[in-house]
């Protein structure tokens, strides 16, 4: 992915959680020179790896395949110490897909917090990591319990939530023509270096061309 093009992306889903009222941490808005300031100060952020965070997953065409979110609070893996929770907040696009994959440890929680329409697939993770397409999936929509055929499609009107478990393989995607969907997650703690397993082979973080300054640091570049 280009800089600018991040720069731009990180703007526009500011500017869209801004208009629905859900303000970012002060620091989302640092640049390099605050960063460089405050680095003695921000060994939290570093380590639980907040703030801002782009994919496209290896894919090279981010408006297919990819993702933009804020990390606004996490533990730190492996840290008793640290906080045991995590809250993200999302921009999905319309038919742009985060693909299949589950969590090791993770539990969550993804919520339509406003916009579109949030849709998501399900299947249990079978023995070889594989999909189990037999297997029903049961999960709790807002504490209310849901029974999916595997593979059957779960869409969220805003205001509505899922609980997610451990190992049930999950994607989504925002409904085409319902608009951008603001989502958030509320989990355990949250680690993509160990704890993410997707179904094909793909890259979590972007290889980025310079082609202008960073206006925004993601959170795999802090001093």
């Amino acid at each position: 992915m280009k800089r600018s093009e991040i720069n731009r992306l990180i703007r526009e889903a500011s500017d869209f959680f801004g208009k629905r009222q859900f303000l970012l941490p002060p620091f989302a808005c640092w640049k390099a020179d605050d960063w460089q300031r405050n680095a003695a100060a921000v060994g939290e952020i570093r380590r639980a790896g907040l703030g801002w965070d782009i994919t496209d997953f290896g894919s090279g065409e981010f408006y297919r395949m990819g993702l933009i979110l804020f990390t606004i609070r996490n533990g730190i893996p492996n840290d008793p110490k640290s906080k045991t929770y995590c809250e993200k907040v999302m921009m999905v696009r319309e038919d742009q897909v985060t693909p299949m994959h589950f969590h090791f440890q993770k539990m969550e929680d993804i919520i339509n917090r406003g916009g579109g329409r949030l849709a998501l697939r399900f299947y249990w993770a079978d023995d070889m990591q594989g999909l189990d397409q037999s297997r029903p999936v049961e999960l709790n929509t807002d504490g209310v319990a849901r029974k999916l055929l595997p593979g059957e499609v779960l869409v969220l009107e805003p205001g509505e939530s899922v609980t997610i478990p451990q190992r049930i393989y999950h994607d989504f995607w925002a409904v085409r023509g319902s608009g951008p969907v603001m989502a958030g997650e509320v989990s355990s703690v949250n680690d993509d270096k160990a704890d993410n397993r997707f179904l094909e082979a793909l890259g979590r973080f972007p290889k980025i061309e310079e082609d202008e300054p960073a206006a925004f640091l993601l959170c795999s570049e802090y001093p």
